[in-house]
């Protein structure tokens, strides 16, 4: 059982390493499209369901930031992260019951959805005697289905959550409806991109625009065009998920 287990993961660590240079030429050749570098987009791996021995192989392979999207699965895997070469995001939805969990685990919470959220990331920050960045998520789409912010409601957002002492804004992150085109895809991340100057053109105290974090397995180079510097890309380097 344990030859197998060790040639099943060769196998994932040779798929995963063909995986990784592939993401890596088109992520240089959409930053060269869009008049940057490569090491100006920040190449994130969507860690869900991935056990810790992948995980720490694709950071020996380069990744140097990972996201989880569940508080559970995190805390689970955390002391299997090989964190002293790489950074650990949470990016799916967080409740605030769960942010004392995260918080000083985490270098940034790029899912902050509300003054509520941002309110107890900077209680418990305060706490631990650290700062949180955090990224304020954008319902790009409107879908009422999904968690973020509606464009019309960012300003007082960005106001409030501003003047908390233990939270620094980094920028802004989006998961955009999936779409039938191409040209959909390129309307909503063009919007996005559109926010995030408006934002960094303001020069808000404690609003920094550092990250525009969009763009996934389907469509990271579509969002690099458009302007994102950086991607969260899960399946295309891992492979399909699998769900237990």
């Amino acid at each position: 059982m344990t030859e197998k287990l060790s040639t099943d993961l060769l196998e994932k660590f040779e798929e995963v390493k063909a995986n990784y240079n592939v993401i890596t030429e088109n992520i240089a050749r959409a930053a060269e499209r869009a008049g940057r570098k490569a090491e100006d987009i920040t190449f994130l791996a969507a860690v869900k369901t991935v056990e810790p021995a992948v995980i720490n192989y694709a950071v020996s392979l380069g990744v140097r930031h990972i996201g989880e999207n569940r508080v559970q699965e995190l805390l689970s895997k955390y002391e299997e992260y090989n964190l002293n070469d790489c950074d650990l995001h949470l990016i799916g939805h967080l409740q605030t019951n769960k942010v004392r969990q995260v918080v000083g685990m985490v270098s940034m919470i790029q899912s902050v959805d509300s003054v509520k959220l941002a309110k107890e990331i900077s209680k418990q920050s305060e706490k631990n005697n650290v700062t949180t960045d955090i990224l304020l998520e954008i319902n790009i789409g409107r879908e009422e289905n999904k968690f973020g912010i509606l464009t019309e409601n960012l300003d007082e957002i960005l106001e409030n959550v501003s003047k908390l002492n233990n939270v620094r804004i980094k920028g802004l992150m989006a998961v955009p409806p999936v779409c039938d085109t191409k040209t959909d895809v390129y309307k909503f991340f063009d919007n996005m991109y559109k926010l995030f100057i408006d934002i960094s053109d303001k020069k808000l105290d404690n609003v920094f625009m550092d990250y525009l974090s969009m763009g996934m397995s389907g469509d990271y180079q579509e969002a690099i065009i458009s302007g994102a510097n950086m991607v969260r890309v899960g399946s295309a380097l891992f492979g399909a998920r699998i769900y237990r």
